[in-house]
């Protein structure tokens, strides 16, 4: 199973690094079950296994209406999971991310007649990959099988002992969660202090009964740091569900390299602190779990909320139209809109000539002595509304003879003549962008 092979990789990685020698057994004695769950807050959720059936309350635990388990009452457990091992076939019960024996269990699925391995080693490598899912937003965890980012999740498992043990209220459990707040934090070179590895970490949510929580982490927000720490130009994860019910999408392509192109030209074009105040709306279009649905997640993936608005049309309307920002808020979307548009062009030429464009339609739509002319001004907007090439060669017919940089205006109106027909509406959206922000 995937879970088991992610533990596996990452063994191996961590025996490198460390000049050490695990076997996944020893290393789920000394490293894995101490740190995981042989204290009174488990860091992950031990499913239906011994460790954590008979259920615990940990709400209750946690606010003190019932004590923790005693250390006797954690090794019975514990030697109820090792002999469970030792004696049975790999199930849901005692092998993390595995399916169900029984076949009309909500969590059995992945059922094959193919010979799968069984080994004791599987079960105890799967509880380690487990644990190095990371979550995002939308109930989903993903799975990566490079080595770098499995030791760099590593290194957050102790801080998050640490933050268990000494923040009472703070609920156990999350540490897929975690993974995700700690690897954004972790890749952000402007954050992250090695010397102070928590400073200014705060992924955390107080309910209204004083338990602590982590909040889970958005997708692109992970994936930009990935991206930004690894110049790899594509990286597999596996996403995946386990609960009430498993669900799997599968294995997934990230395009790095797209995932990149966004938040490179925004920094460039607006400069790095501004877009680090720009990440949180990347990828806000749709869903993490639509986002899969595409085949591989890359630049359409990144697309933020509201603009499909402003490039196509409803029925007999013409698409909305931009208004001039009227705080900071409202600029910063605009251009995370407008450098969206620009990395689906994948021409960075194309912003210097849809700011010439805008520049030439605004000077067509007034008079020589500057007043505004109503019938300019209506054949400019009669350029600014289309939505299909058609449209704008036809308009652009029709204004050409106020425009007095006529061969500029002309190359530029042959340049969108030659592009794809799919690209057209997002240029024809940029310069609308570009012609309210003159």
């Amino acid at each position: 199973m995937i879970t088991s092979n992610i533990g596996k990789i990452f063994l191996n990685a961590y025996n490198e690094k460390y000049g050490t020698s695990y076997d996944a057994r020893t290393f789920f004695l000394e490293q894995f079950y101490p740190l995981f769950f042989d204290q009174n807050k488990y860091m992950m959720t031990a499913g239906n296994s011994p460790l954590e059936n008979p259920k615990l309350s940990w709400d209750d635990m946690i606010k003190g209406k019932k004590p923790f388990e005693t250390l006797e009452q954690r090794k019975n457990r514990f030697e109820k999971l090792i002999k469970k091992i030792e004696e049975s076939e790999a199930d849901a019960s005692i092998a993390r991310g595995y399916a169900s024996l029984d076949v009309t269990a909500t969590t059995s699925g992945q059922v094959t007649d193919l010979k799968l391995p069984n080994s004791q080693e599987e079960i105890y490598t799967s509880w380690i990959g487990d644990a190095l899912g990371i979550g995002v937003q939308g109930g989903f965890s993903i799975l990566f099988s490079n080595k770098e980012i499995l030791l760099d999740i590593f290194e957050g498992w102790k801080l998050y002992r640490t933050s268990l043990n000494e923040t009472t209220m703070l609920k156990g459990n999350q540490i897929n969660t975690w993974n995700g707040q700690w690897l954004s934090h972790y890749y952000d070179t402007r954050e992250y202090d090695a010397d102070m590895p928590l400073a200014g970490y705060n992924p955390f949510n107080v309910n209204k009964d004083g338990i602590i929580s982590i909040d889970t982490q958005t997708w692109t927000k992970i994936l930009i740091g990935i991206s930004k720490k690894y110049r790899n130009a594509q990286i597999l994860g596996y996403i995946y569900s386990i609960g009430q019910t498993n669900t799997t999408i599968g294995f997934i392509p990230f395009n790095l390299n797209q995932i990149r192109r966004p938040i490179h030209l925004y920094e460039k074009i607006f400069g790095m602190s501004n877009g680090r105040n720009a990440e949180s709306l990347w990828g806000t279009a749709i869903g993490f779990k639509t986002a899969c649905t595409y085949g591989a997640i890359g630049i359409k993936a990144m697309e933020p909320k509201g603009l499909r608005d402003y490039v196509y049309s409803k029925g007999d309307k013409v698409p909305k139209q931009p208004k001039t920002p009227k705080n900071e808020d409202e600029q910063i979307n605009f251009n995370v809109y407008k450098i969206w548009i620009l990395a689906m062009l994948n021409n960075d030429e194309l912003w210097e000539k849809s700011q010439e464009l805008a520049k030439l339609l605004n000077e067509a739509s007034s008079d020589k002595d500057k007043s505004i002319s109503t019938k300019r001004k209506n054949l400019v907007e009669t350029v600014l509304n289309a939505t299909n090439k058609k449209q704008f060669i036809a308009a652009a017919t029709e204004v050409v003879s106020f425009i007095d940089k006529k061969d500029e205006f002309k190359g530029i109106v042959k340049e969108i003549h030659g592009m794809p027909t799919d690209n057209v509406p997002y240029f024809l959206t940029l310069l609308r962008f570009q012609y309210k922000t003159l």
